[in-house]
């Protein structure tokens, strides 16, 4: 992959608008260690190099195992290594992100309701929306891990 053209030059308004989503999301509440899983695996399912390879790193910094971290792609099948509420997280964010494929279903949303309030829901939606938003800029300008 090529890098295009760097947007944040090109475009700083751009940049200032996805910066401010991602302010919104740090004054929201939601738990570290969730918003990074959500923007690792959107990041998975949308192909973005640059991003995974950014919040992997993020994660790993903030003390989170390397199993933990190599298994996010797979977590149905990981069993007892994600909570019941991360797993929750990772489906909703997997619903979100292909939303097209079959919205977010009933149950899905009554899974998530279990471990958040309806304001905490709608942090969740923001944050899956928010690393969409990176992922797709990411994607389309030609990002790379490195390319900076």
């Amino acid at each position: 992959m090529t890098l295009r053209f760097n947007y944040r030059i090109e475009n700083p308004e751009a940049f200032e608008a996805l910066t401010k989503l991602e302010e919104f999301m740090n004054k929201s509440g939601l738990d570290k260690t969730l918003y990074e899983l959500i923007k690792i695996r959107a990041s998975q399912i949308n192909g973005c190099a640059f991003c995974v390879d950014m919040h992997t790193r993020d994660l790993r910094n903030m003390g989170e195992t390397a199993q933990r971290i190599n298994l996010i792609s797979v977590w149905r099948e990981a069993y007892d290594i994600f909570s019941e509420k991360e797993k929750a997280v990772l489906e909703l964010t997997e619903a979100v992100t292909l939303i097209s494929n079959n919205g977010v279903p009933q149950h899905l949303y009554e899974k998530v309701r279990q471990f958040f309030s309806e304001k905490e829901y709608v942090d969740l939606i923001m944050a899956i929306n928010t690393i969409n938003c990176w992922n797709r800029m990411a994607i389309s300008t030609g990002m790379y891990p490195g390319c900076f």
